[in-house]
């Protein structure tokens, strides 16, 4: 199957998150695995890379997760296919850019796993919306399997030897994506990135390690994974997310109370950019619609509505927008693409009014 044929087909992070929880778009779990006697990838020679390619993706197909997945080689792929595979977050920016790379995908899209990045193995497992254990249960069976299918590189005193020294022990990684439009507009997130940063946790954009929160949208995540259990990181982010959350709840009550007609203004203004705009920005389209998504949580909009804002926050990202039109496009191209796209997606959104 081609990169075309599994963005074109539906996913969990495209086209349910409408049911989700409102405030968080996301939850990702991802370990850092490697093999024994095996040099790590950066170190590795280009004929290394293949062997341990070969052997991952071949123990890796033979799970049942996988049975019906997709195998991509990423030698193999354009430049605008790993982009979309990274907008999706099916692989990592990481992966995208380097030599003898791979990636197993399950059919669902929750599960993938990257080959030669910069660990052997990365096994994750997203979910739409918070389900922080489930997706924990299902990577930690999928580690189990592999665990038995191939020698780990493992320390008794360290844990999981991983490339980068902040990954040892664990070698996990757990994260969720949350929409704070209301902490932004309140002008409060820099004080909450900087208590979550003191408290161990990463604060991010849309997609990852040294990229902008586009549409108020951050990845939450832990940082430290030597000396602690999976239990007590998991513990440690989600009473921070439940946190987050709250903060953010409350600032959209705020909001809505002290700006009232002039709030619902702000999302119609938002929604005749969308449907009417001829050129749109990936800026300019994510800062709208997280106004519209917003607007949908707090009755302004119908709640039904997300589920389509949700798509086209994905599917108006760069790399989505040249593969739908058939290859690269220039500046004005894509932002004209994208203009028509997310016209097309919101054709039958009402006009927003004050929630009853």
């Amino acid at each position: 199957m081609s990169v075309r044929e599994i963005l074109s087909s539906e996913s969990e992070l495209t086209h349910m998150l409408g049911a989700q929880q409102s405030i968080v778009l996301s939850t990702r779990i991802r370990l850092a695995r490697n093999l024994k006697d095996h040099p790590f990838p950066g170190w590795a020679k280009p004929a290394q890379r293949a062997e341990v390619a070969a052997l991952c993706l071949g123990a890796l197909g033979k799970l049942p997760k996988f049975r019906r997945g997709h195998e991509l080689r990423m030698d193999d792929l354009g430049e605008l296919e790993r982009s979309a595979l990274v907008e999706r977050h099916l692989i990592s920016k990481e992966l995208s850019g380097g030599k003898g790379g791979a990636a197993l995908i399950s059919r669902d899209q929750t599960v993938s796993v990257m080959v030669n990045e910069e660990d052997h193995l990365r096994l994750q497992v997203v979910r739409g919306g918070w389900h922080l254990r489930a997706a924990w249960h299902q990577a930690e069976q999928l580690d189990d399997a592999l665990a038995e299918a191939l020698p780990l590189a493992y320390g008794e005193q360290l844990g999981f030897l991983t490339a980068c020294p902040t990954n040892v022990g664990t070698g996990l990684r757990a994260s969720a994506m949350v929409h704070l439009p209301g902490l932004c507009l309140a002008g409060h997130m820099d004080k909450v990135a900087r208590a979550l940063g003191q408290d161990g946790l990463a604060v991010r954009g849309w997609l990852g390690e040294g990229s902008d929160a586009l549409g108020n949208v951050f990845q939450i995540s832990n940082q430290q994974t030597l000396g602690l259990s999976e239990d007590a990181i998991l513990r440690h982010l989600a009473g921070w997310v439940r946190h987050v959350v709250e903060q953010e709840q409350n600032a959209r009550q705020v909001l809505l109370m002290n700006e009232g007609e002039r709030f619902v203004d702000r999302v119609a203004r938002a929604a005749g950019l969308l449907r009417h705009a001829r050129l749109l920005t990936s800026a300019e389209a994510m800062a709208s619609l997280s106004l519209l998504r917003m607007g949908c949580d707090l009755g302004v909009l119908p709640e039904a509505n997300r589920a389509t804002v949700d798509r086209l926050m994905i599917e108006g990202q760069p790399g989505h927008v040249q593969l739908r039109a058939g290859g690269e496009l220039d500046s004005d191209g894509r932002d004209r693409r994208r203009a028509a796209l997310i016209r097309e997606g919101l054709a039958g959104l009402p006009e927003p009014d004050l929630p009853r």
